[in-house]
């Protein structure tokens, strides 16, 4: 996205959200024949169709192959980029997009008010059981296209078929304008388009109306200012290529090579070779070498990500909250950070970020606060499980401070703690959406949008996208619908900050930390920024001459 961009689920140590990186798994660089190419690591998407993709490696990959409605400003605010406007009635409630006209998919198709409904339509169809599908609620009709019980013991296929296949608040006026219908009010629903399962798909996207075509996903088209050089070699690359004549924010590089690791040891080592441009996330293991590998290629910048462990509350062990408050009061923060983030990360204290409207410091309390004493107490009288388990994803980096959680939960508590290690995050997500029992699960946030409500809803709204660890609270998810129809920011902050306070009672995760881009480059490349949302500026970043 051009400039300053909005946030998500992060991979290494930013989920769902979760921090991202990896090992070289081969491939052709068919990128390195052009001088004015960048190398960026990334850990293996787990989805390229924009309404499945949740998770930041996919969502940094769709950034240079499609252009949003809306990007922010450096206040957070939503600008338009391909909207020309979007404005509100008075009501909040119905909402009309009118798009820049002259855009083109990479096919040459013209991007019309129709691919965007198409494609929000796909989305919010509960069958296709798209990932995203949770941020298309709040358009008038989402109930009718949810089975009564897609995830039923006969499994999705044998659920009934939803009521309808198309949202009746999604009205097409002419090829540049349609309008969108909510069922509620909600006054930022702007700042929702700037997110990656908004963007539209062409036509050739759909084998038939609503059916994706096989092997689209592979052969993504978007309509952004890079485009697909060959497939999505899985495991090893994504080679994207300007286009000729874009109309929006022109690049300054000739391509991209979204260079995929499983291991950010490997990635970084390639990085001080000079044979990888950018890494988002130095390793934990080479914070102390860096700046002598690196120098003043070596940064820091904000960023929206909150670091955290979720409970699986669906199984009993779990279901007691002395229990979680325990193991969260058996975790030294500070001592982790510094040791061994060497402060490049702070303890979280509260549920969301301190960069968005609305955070208040220390609304987790004394259940964030390390007391082994209180600790062992309140675990043993809850007899808590014998043993504990943390699975988290390797090619994000994670072994160290998993295991360092372990020895500490290990003293305070007195019972056995294990770090479990999954290849790949988007493996982990695939376990975890299917309730496997991988024991607390490690995930982290980067925001989607610039508002408390992000770091809420999706996390812990009953049936929220990335609600992994099935908590559900009616007085929680009536306060974020509350915030959301507000008919002001302020009030809204208030219904939402009303929402966190229910939180630090439940525990449904464990808040561990809030970071930091810490981030290097080649000498190759210079103008390299990573924004809050953890994305290398794709616009701004030139290869030196």
């Amino acid at each position: 996205m051009p400039g300053k961009s909005p946030w998500k689920m992060a991979v290494g140590a930013t989920a769902i959200a979760l921090l991202a990186a990896g090992c070289g798994s081969g491939g052709s660089d068919d990128s390195a024949a052009s001088s004015n190419t960048a190398i960026i690591g990334i850990g293996e998407p787990q989805h390229l169709i924009p309404s499945n993709t949740t998770e930041s490696n996919g969502a940094e990959v769709l950034s240079s192959l499609f252009y949003p409605l809306v990007d922010f400003d450096d206040k957070n605010n939503p600008t338009e980029v391909a909207a020309e406007s979007i404005t509100a009635d008075a009501t909040n409630k119905v909402w009309t997009v009118k798009l820049k006209s002259g855009f083109t998919f990479h096919n040459g198709e013209p991007v019309i008010a129709d691919n965007y409904i198409d494609a929000w339509n796909y989305a919010a169809y509960g069958p296709n059981g798209q990932g995203g599908s949770y941020f298309f609620t709040r358009i008038a009709g989402f109930d009718d296209l949810q089975s009564e019980d897609p995830d039923g013991e006969e499994g999705p296929q044998k659920a009934p078929e939803p009521k309808a296949k198309k949202l009746t608040g999604l009205k097409k006026v002419d090829d540049t304008t349609f309008t969108v219908s909510l069922s509620a009010p909600f006054a930022s629903f702007k700042s929702l388009l700037g997110y990656t399962v908004f963007y539209p798909l062409p036509k050739a996207a759909f084998s038939s109306d609503g059916v994706i075509a096989d092997g689209f996903e592979d052969s993504i088209i978007g309509n952004g200012p890079f485009k697909l050089k060959g497939k999505w070699e899985h495991d090893a690359q994504i080679v994207v290529e300007k286009v000729t004549d874009f109309k929006g924010q022109i690049p300054k590089v000739d391509g991209i090579t979204w260079k995929i690791y499983q291991d950010d040891q490997a990635q970084y080592a390639d990085l001080v070779a000079g044979n990888l441009d950018v890494q988002t996330t130095i390793p934990i293991e080479s914070l102390a070498s860096a700046s002598a590998d690196l120098g003043d290629r070596f940064q820091k910048s904000p960023n929206s990500v909150f670091q955290f462990v979720g409970f699986p509350t669906f199984l009993k062990e779990y279901q007691n909250v002395d229990v979680r408050k325990a193991i969260s009061m058996a975790i030294n923060r500070q001592e982790i950070t510094d040791q061994i983030f060497l402060g490049s990360q702070t303890p979280a204290t509260s549920f969301v970020s301190p960069v968005v409207a609305g955070y208040r410091e220390n609304t987790c309390g004394a259940n964030c606060e390390y007391n082994p004493t209180e600790a062992k107490k309140l675990y043993t009288a809850a007899k808590g499980p014998a043993e504990i388990k943390i699975t988290y994803n390797v090619d994000g980096g994670h072994k160290a401070w998993v295991d360092a959680t372990c020895n500490q939960i290990k003293a305070s508590l007195g019972v056995n703690c294990t770090g479990q290690g999954e290849q790949k995050f988007a493996d982990l997500l695939t376990k975890v959406e299917k309730k496997e029992n991988v024991g607390l699960i490690r995930l982290g946030w980067i925001m989607d949008y610039p508002l408390m409500e992000n770091y809420l809803g999706p996390l812990y709204g009953t049936g929220g996208s990335s609600n992994y660890y099935g908590y559900s609270n009616t007085a929680f998810d009536a306060l974020v619908k509350e915030g959301s129809e507000a008919a002001t920011p302020e009030e809204a902050i208030a219904k939402w900050q009303a929402a966190e306070d229910i939180l630090a009672k439940d525990m449904p995760v464990i808040p561990l930390r809030v970071g930091q881009n810490v981030f290097g480059f080649s000498e190759k490349v210079t103008n390299v920024t990573v924004d809050l949302f953890q994305k290398v500026d794709i616009y701004a970043i030139e290869v030196v001459s």
